[in-house]
Parts: C-alpha cells; sequence; structure tokens
C-alpha cells in the first residue's frame, strides 16, 4: 500500500520487542503491531515515541504477597540507532533538548524515540519512566511527545501528509502544528482548521474518569503554548481541559477500536460539538509475533491440531515450572488470564465463587494461569494482584501468578493455554487483543461480550460466552449475574467437552482459527486504517 497517504504515527509507548522497555501494555502492543504490519504492507509511516529510560515498572512479589514496584533493565543497546538529531522544546519555560533515536529493527516502520537524559540538561529525568511521577510530569512527557515529535520530523527532513494521534497523549502536536502555521502568518482560526485537515485520531478508553483532563493553568506553566489563549484552549477542550475532547475536535476523523467500543464512543461523546466523526476500526494483532505458525498450518491443510497444540503447552508449562517452580499437568485443563490488574478487567472474578471452584482445583481438574501488573500507584489493582497471588498460594498445583508481564509470558500464555479467559464489565472493554492471539493460535474464548469477542463469537462453534451481554450500572449486581454465568459455561459446558469430547474440542480449535486469522489480522486493521480514515481524511481536506 505504498499508494497510502505519509503518516506520522504518534504513542506514548510501543510494545515491539521485550529487549525494548518502551511499553506497558495492550496501547503500546496494538502501537508495535501497527508499525511491523505497515512495514508488511509498505504503509509509508513513521512511529513517534519516547525512549524510557527505566521502562515502564518491573513487577515482582513480596514476602507478603504484594506487587513490588522497581525500573526496569534497558536492553536497547545495539537496537537503536543514534540520528545525531536533537531538538529542543520548552518545559517550565526551560529549553529541553531530546535526542532523537531510530530504530527499525523489529520488523516494522522507522520509530523515532526521544530521550531527554542528556548531562546538563533541565529537566533531564522527563523520560525516565513511562506512566511514572504525577499529572505535571505526564504533562511535561507530552511536551516531549507532541511538540518534540513534530520537531524531529522537521530536523530529520520527513515529510508526512497526516499525524495520526493513538490516544490523547499526543495533542500537544497539534499545538505545534498550530504553532507553525501562525508562524507562517495565519491566524489562529485559520491555523486550528488547517491542521484538523492533517490529523486523524484513535480513541481507546471507554470510561470518562480515564481519560485525561489537565487544569488549563498546568498545561501553560508546564507547555507554555502561549499562541493560544485561555478562551481558545476553552473552545476546544473545556475547562479542565480534556485531552480526548479537544483531539476529537482537532482530527478530522476518528475511530474506535471495536464495533461495540465505536457506539460506546459515539455515545460518550455525543453532547461533544464540532467533533470528528468516529467510525469502527476494530484492533488486530501482528500474525508473525504472536501465532504459531504450525497451528496455522495445520489448521489451513486439515492437519491435526492436537499434536502442535500440546507442544506449545508443553513449552508453557516449562516456562511456568522455570519461573515459579510450580509444576502444572499437561492431561488437565489450563485457563489463561493475562492482561493490565484493572479493576473492571475482573481478573480474581472465578475466585468470587470458592466453593463451585474449590474442588475441581483441589483435585486439579481446573488449572489456573494468571498474570498482569498494577500501574504503580492503582492501590486497587494491585489489590487484585494480591488475591491472585493469595490464590496461587492457596492452591500451588492448580493455580500459578507470572510475575512481570511481558511479551515473552503473553506469548507463551496465548499459545500455549487451552482457554482464554477474559471477563470486563461490559461495555469497558475497548478491544483486547490478547483473546484474538489466542483464539488464532486455537486456545478457545471464554468471554465476555465485550471489545472484539461480539464480533467473533459464533455460539457453540468457536468459543464460549459469559453472559448474554448484560450491562449495570450497579457492579454487584453485574458481577453477581457474570459469575453466575461463567461458573455454569465452565463447569456444564466447557470442562465436560475438554475431558469428555475431544473431536468437538478440535473442531471448536480450527473454527477458532479460521474466524479469526484474517479477520482480526494487524494487516486488516492497517489496511482499513488506509482506506477508512488515511484516504478519506485527505479526500475531505
Amino acid at each position: 500500500m505504498t499508494d497510502s497517504p505519509r503518516v506520522a504515527y504518534f504513542c506514548m509507548e510501543y510494545g515491539l520487542d521485550h529487549r525494548l522497555k518502551t511499553y506497558a501494555g495492550g496501547l503500546g502492543i496494538l502501537a508495535g503491531d501497527i508499525l511491523k504490519a505497515s512495514k508488511d504492507l509498505g504503509v509509508p509511516m513513521v512511529g513517534i515515541g519516547i525512549r524510557w529510560a527505566d521502562g515502564y515498572t518491573e513487577q515482582s512479589i513480596g514476602p507478603d504477597g504484594q506487587q513490588v514496584d522497581g525500573p526496569q533493565d534497558s536492553e536497547a543497546d545495539g537496537l537503536l540507532e543514534d540520528t545525531g538529531v536533537e531538538v529542543t522544546v520548552q518545559i517550565r519555560g526551560d529549553d529541553v533538548r531530546c535526542k532523537v533515536w531510530r530504530t527499525e529493527a523489529f520488523g516494522n516502520v522507522p520509530l523515532l524515540l526521544l530521550d531527554t537524559a542528556l548531562p546538563g540538561n533541565p529537566h533531564a529525568d522527563t523520560t525516565r519512566m513511562l506512566y511514572g511521577g504525577g499529572d505535571e510530569a505526564r504533562v511535561a512527557q507530552e511536551v516531549v511527545l507532541g511538540v518534540g515529535g513534530v520537531r524531529a520530523l522537521r530536523a530529520l527532513g520527513l515529510d508526512v501528509d497526516l499525524y495520526h494521534f493513538n490516544e490523547g497523549h499526543a495533542l500537544l502536536a497539534a499545538f505545534e502544528l498550530v504553532r507553525e502555521k501562525m508562524g507562517g502568518g495565519m491566524d489562529y482560526d485559520d491555523a486550528l482548521a488547517a491542521t484538523r485537515d492533517e490529523v486523524v485520531f484513535t480513541t481507546h478508553t471507554p470510561v470518562l474518569a480515564g481519560n485525561e483532563e489537565h487544569p488549563i493553568e498546568r498545561l501553560r506553566r508546564i507547555a507554555g503554548l502561549d499562541h493560544v489563549s485561555d478562551a481558545q484552549f476553552d473552545a476546544l477542550g473545556g475547562s479542565p481541559f480534556n485531552m480526548t475532547v479537544a483531539a476529537l475536535r482537532v482530527a478530522r476523523k476518528a475511530n474506535a477500536v471495536a464495533e461495540l467500543h465505536g457506539a460506546t464512543a459515539n455515545e460518550m461523546w455525543s453532547s461533544v460539538d464540532g467533533r470528528a466523526e468516529i467510525v469502527a476500526i476494530t484492533n488486530g494483532v501482528h500474525r508473525p509475533t504472536w501465532v504459531d505458525p504450525a497451528m496455522l498450518e495445520a489448521a489451513a491443510t486439515g492437519g491435526d491440531l492436537w499434536a502442535p497444540h500440546q507442544a506449545n503447552k508443553r513449552a508453557l508449562l516449562d516456562f511456568i515450572a522455570e519461573r515459579t517452580g510450580q509444576r502444572l499437568r499437561e492431561d488437565r485443563l489450563l485457563v489463561g488470564f493475562a492482561r493490565r490488574a484493572a479493576t473492571y478487567k475482573r481478573a480474581a472474578l472465578i475466585f468470587e465463587d470458592e466453593a463451585h471452584v474449590r474442588p475441581a482445583l483441589e483435585e486439579g481438574r481446573l488449572q489456573l494461569v494468571f498474570s498482569g501488573k498494577a500501574h504503580p500507584r492503582d492501590e486497587p489493582g494491585k489489590a487484585i494482584v494480591a488475591r491472585l497471588v493469595e490464590m496461587a498460594r492457596a492452591y500451588p498445583q492448580s493455580v500459578v501468578f507470572l510475575e512481570d508481564y511481558s511479551m515473552p509470558i503473553g506469548r507463551a500464555m496465548t499459545r500455549g493455554a487451552d482457554v482464554w479467559l477474559n471477563t470486563p464489565r461490559r461495555p469497558k472493554e475497548a478491544s483486547g487483543t490478547s483473546g484474538m492471539k489466542a483464539a488464532m493460535n486455537g486456545v478457545l474464548n471464554l468471554s465476555v461480550l465485550d471489545g472484539w469477542w461480539p464480533e467473533a463469537f459464533d455460539p457453540g462453534v468457536n468459543g464460549w460466552q459469559i453472559g448474554d451481554g448484560f450491562e449495570s450500572v450497579d457492579p454487584t449486581a453485574h458481577d453477581a449475574h457474570d459469575l453466575g454465568s461463567l461458573v455454569s459455561t465452565l463447569f456444564d459446558d466447557v470442562l465436560p467437552t475438554y475431558y469428555d469430547d475431544r473431536e468437538r474440542w478440535t473442531s471448536m480449535m480450527r473454527a477458532s482459527i479460521e474466524s479469526t486469522r484474517d479477520r482480526f489480522s494487524a494487516r486488516r486493521m492497517v489496511t482499513e486504517y488506509v482506506e477508512e480514515l488515511y484516504r478519506p481524511a485527505l479526500a475531505e481536506a
């Protein structure tokens, strides 16, 4: 797709490889897969991000079962190229130098990473830790990403047609584009209109409280932005200033990341006048990164799926034993759950009916493996991790918690589990790509009908549903409804099928792969970005 518009893709995090500590979770993994699929397709794209000195957070579990956070060791030596370019941004009125690194080491289009950790640099720790510090540190990081990112493109002579903001973190790039145009003689209104012709935006978080806001005074104090008045700030993003609202207003086109999320996002932001249309482009995953080619080959040729799956399962069991000393059984059902430890994802929901689950765990008929990090300041998320660790210690023969969730852990689990469990409170899961990876590996999804799963689920054919699309503003009622459905489906259908009907199980594995390998691939996603976002945005400009 070399005839695509030239795109600069801005994101706070990128999950390209576990050695490059530039990702925290799903947002970064998605961004990494987009850069790889763009390379595969020949899309003229360049990524813009930050080189984080300490990465996100290295998770360990203390003797008391609580999450302990520490810096991640950098393994970027030899993976990044020094461009020899530095750009300068203003943070709190100081000139801050940003070194520009580049990598194409992972089968990706070029990725530029900005770095403030330079000798004698004021605010050198701005790029120390991904999502580290408080709200003021976040604004400073967003200055580096947005303003510094645009200036890096200029310094390197990279011409682009469109600027794609993945979440609101990149919004300050739009202010830099406006500043450039005003410097060329336009007034603010004309500069904003011209900038809108160049911007597209992806929104993810379907929870109002999760969309970043700042007092206008904070933005001005940290980022400067003297070319914009308070009234112009207010007109764009309100007061306090909402980054998502402003991004929707400054973008020519916007997208949600699943069909259900598209409906949710359009309803959620329906009161925002002058916003971009939000279309649904469902996320996808980069098959060469995440999917075992032996499983794809067996499904495509009608070959045996059980043997390659069992090989992946043994690899996961060996990985677990090496990491934890716990040895699970190959001949027993293994259920996987790996994602960010956020409360709405309800990782520990299954244990709320311990009376039903306990016998199956004690007998070893049911095995559970979990992984996931809580943000260092997310105490409810840390409580979820502690609960999972408590259950792993209570049932060491059947329950495992893998510390320090990472790309290698995600890859091993989405290949080697038998079932992939997903229990978000609908409709709070925007998409959820781990289930796509599992499905393409023949791992059967047992999931709430949220995110991507309503588009993929074929009842009785390629997996199972939890609940019936139930939603409630009462979390207690919501949890009770979904827990009842989870337990009944697990014990009445999943377990009997696994142990008593191998033919049906492998038929469902084949259907899972065949129904997802193309439809939920990053190739399809990036193709739709070009056809439904990039080209239409330029055509309407």
